[in-house]
């Protein structure tokens, strides 16, 4: 990337920096970039990691007992880059409520979407595409253990492998650590309150992958890191 896009860039999200203070989609889908983003380093950040954001929609709660049902991932340095996969139910088990949420159909997903193995393959694909070789893939969430248990569960089942290893970054946590909230005043209404101008999640997983990858950069602007 050039010097003086890069510093564009930097300027644009400290321009977003807040005070501190006490359709349908295509079922498959991966998205080309324009411009990489590299990660400014005043602190800390390892050149050997790439932050992943990721988004699921599922039929209920866990993923003994329910299917993963859509999966949304970006590269957080650059929201654009990304990968969207919706996957045919393993049962009939469904909590109307969280399709209500999503949208999705179970009978629509058996009929149109990918089998799992297929499905987590080609996003082990696109992840070995976008991250480099040098570079581990760190997987990045809103409420990240409950979107983690559905991946990690589905990627060992079905792989055999998880190319995220066994860790999670989860944004919630960092912002109790960045700002000093209550845990009570994580919920996404307030951190979209104070870094997405209130914008509410769509629940489509790519689309949210994207809003979390913003607000990650964020985040990371106010702490300094980047």
């Amino acid at each position: 990337m050039k010097p003086e896009v890069e510093s564009s860039l930097l300027l644009k999200l400290k321009a977003h920096r807040p005070e501190r203070a006490g359709a349908g989609p295509d079922r498959v889908s991966s998205t080309g970039c324009s411009t990489a983003v590299r990660l400014q380093t005043k602190t800390s950040l390892s050149s050997n990691e790439s932050f992943v954001s990721v988004d699921v929609e599922t039929a209920g709660p866990n993923p003994s007992q329910y299917s993963l049902l859509s999966i949304g991932a970006c590269l957080v340095v650059d929201p654009q880059r990304g990968f969207y996969v919706e996957l045919q139910p393993v049962n009939d088990d469904a909590l109307p409520e969280a399709l209500a949420i999503s949208g999705l159909a179970l009978a629509e997903l058996a009929e149109h979407g990918l089998p799992p193995a297929e499905a987590l393959a080609r996003f082990e694909d696109w992840l070995a595409e976008v991250v480099p070789s040098e570079q581990q893939p760190v997987f990045v969430g809103f409420n990240a253990p409950f979107d983690w248990m559905f991946v990690n569960d589905y990627f060992h089942r079905f792989l055999g492998r998880n190319p995220f290893g066994h860790t999670a970054l989860d944004l919630k946590a960092f912002y109790m650590g960045l700002t000093g909230a209550r845990w009570a005043e994580t919920g996404m209404g307030h951190v979209a309150a104070r870094y997405l101008g209130g914008r509410p999640l769509s629940h489509h997983a790519l689309r949210d992958a994207q809003d979390q990858a913003e607000l990650f950069q964020k985040m990371l602007v106010e702490a300094a890191i980047w």
